[in-house]
């Protein structure tokens, strides 16, 4: 299931990432690597704003299709 359909406040387990070997790059650069614990922390359009690692990150719509969870 894509990151798109996590909700508000849920916390999961990346399992795997999707995509071209820049765009599985970018996202491992930001922390996205299977095995890691992400929280959905808000919701807007379709763009979401993370906790991962401690961090938060926005991701858009796009890039957030490429997270499997």
């Amino acid at each position: 299931m894509p990151l798109t359909f996590a909700q508000i406040g849920e916390t999961a387990i990346i399992r795997k990432i999707t995509g071209k070997d820049e765009v599985r790059q970018h996202l491992a650069e930001l922390g996205f690597v299977a095995g890691e614990e992400v929280t959905v922390v808000s919701s807007m359009g379709g763009n979401l704003i993370l906790n991962i690692k401690g961090s938060r990150v926005a991701l858009d719509s796009t890039m957030a299709q490429r997270v499997m969870l």
